[in-house]
């Protein structure tokens, strides 16, 4: 199979901290911020924000598998958020801020399930795994308004993004050199 790209849908917290460190790796062709797993069509950041709708807060990954493979795109997933956190990341509480997989294809979902469980046997985590691995349903994906893409990127200086982004990133950075685009 020779593809050009592969897109992966993940949910880990808040948005913009995803968006940013997958935006530096090298094989990565498009990070876009948006909402999954809702029942509510077109939602909009504060819908989502006052829960209820069931959506979270994802970001759509769109890639070179012959760059880098899903599975390392979830091996990064994985180190920049914590996956035994119920509904949660740090001061984000809330079910749009769970820890989730939406798997595109049955090769995607098995692949997610299976780096859990490497995860698991390496006990690389205390506490049990949360993440969930679902199916993203067709057109129940919907990107974020314009004002949260390439958020970090523009506003650096804000509270949020220096005082929890930065250093997710900055982190990120330390512990995968090797992945980021060069100049980076």
């Amino acid at each position: 199979m020779n593809q050009t790209s592969e897109t992966a849908t993940l949910g880990g917290g808040c948005f913009w901290c995803l968006e940013a460190v997958y935006a530096d790796v090298e094989g990565v062709k498009s990070v876009e911020s948006g909402y999954a797993g809702g029942t509510l069509e077109h939602p909009t950041y504060e819908q989502v924000c006052d829960g209820g709708t069931g959506h979270a807060e994802v970001v759509r990954i769109t890639f070179d598998p012959a760059r880098i493979s899903y599975h390392e795109i979830l091996k990064i997933f994985f180190s920049i958020h914590d996956p035994t956190q119920l509904n949660r990341q740090g001061n984000d509480v809330g079910e749009q801020y769970r820890s989730v997989i939406f798997a595109h294809d049955e090769r995607q979902r098995e692949t997610a399930l299976e780096a859990i469980r490497e995860l698991e046997n390496d006990h690389v985590y205390e506490a049990p795994i949360v993440t969930q691995v679902v199916p993203l349903e067709p057109n129940r994906y919907w990107p974020a308004e314009a004002y949260h893409q390439r958020y970090f990127a523009q506003h650096p200086e804000q509270g949020y993004c220096a005082v929890v982004v930065a250093p997710k990133l900055a982190k990120f950075r330390a512990k995968f050199s090797s992945w980021m685009r060069p100049g980076t």
